[in-house]
């Protein structure tokens, strides 16, 4: 489907776009070059097929629907659209998002929300390693487990995990927040078990909610930097 071929549709209707006999790129295109103002403010999109780099670089607050399993970088560096992933999605899914919500509802691949500024990142199954690597203030809600090495270097922002996480949690923690329901095999350096404030439980129930989540704040344990590794000393050296 060319860009002269899209079709025009009323403000009701969501727009169709069938990757079985359309080019994927047309699709990020058209999603790219929508104005903050678009009437066109659905779409679905139709077999994916494990495609890479499905819906991605979207600028306007428009709701997509992935119908089936996305590849790599799915929903990359959403900026205020809401996007909603039928399936599993592949290594990277949110990556580098500033704004806006990606709702993956099956499983995510390794790196979920990588690098991402802003925006809330729900993944209804599990989330395999590195989930919010080097985060830098978006919220990710997990419902499920996340593998080892998960907010590795995170910087600012929330990581809420139902389940249980793998090992090296928040290794190289600088400020996010990790809330964690099951347990944690190991936590990475600098990384330590901090009291749950009043204001953790809110912004929690928040979280939360926001996600679609039911489960008692008073069930998570909060974890934090230990601030030990901001500046170099020799006696941490086997940290760095």
């Amino acid at each position: 489907m060319s860009l002269a071929a899209a079709p025009k549709i009323a403000e009701t209707d969501p727009a169709i776009f069938d990757l079985a006999s359309a080019e994927l790129r047309d699709l990020n295109a058209m999603l790219q070059a929508l104005p903050p103002d678009t009437n066109e403010t659905a779409w679905s999109i139709l077999n994916p097929r494990g495609a890479h780099a499905v819906a991605v670089g979207i600028t306007a607050p428009v709701a997509i629907t992935v119908e089936g399993h996305a590849g790599y970088y799915c929903a990359g560096m959403n900026d205020g659209a809401s996007i909603t992933i039928n399936g599993n999605a592949g290594t990277g899914v949110a990556e580098n998002m500033m704004s806006g919500t990606v709702h993956v509802r099956g499983d995510a691949s390794q790196s979920a929300g990588a690098t991402a500024h802003g925006g809330l990142l729900i993944i209804d199954g599990n989330a395999s390693a590195r989930c919010g690597i080097s985060m830098k203030g978006v919220d990710i809600v997990v419902k499920g487990s996340v593998g080892h090495m998960s907010a590795f270097m995170a910087q600012s922002g929330n990581l809420v995990i139902l389940g249980d996480a793998g090992e090296a949690l928040g290794d190289s923690l600088y400020e996010a927040k990790l809330f964690v329901r099951g347990s944690v095999a190991s936590l990475g350096a600098d990384c330590e078990e901090k009291p749950m404030t009043a204001q953790d439980k809110s912004d929690l129930t928040e979280l939360l909610r926001r996600a679609g989540a039911t489960a008692d704040v008073n069930s998570f344990k909060r974890y934090g930097s230990a601030r030990t590794l901001y500046h170099f000393h020799v006696d941490n050296a086997g940290a760095y």
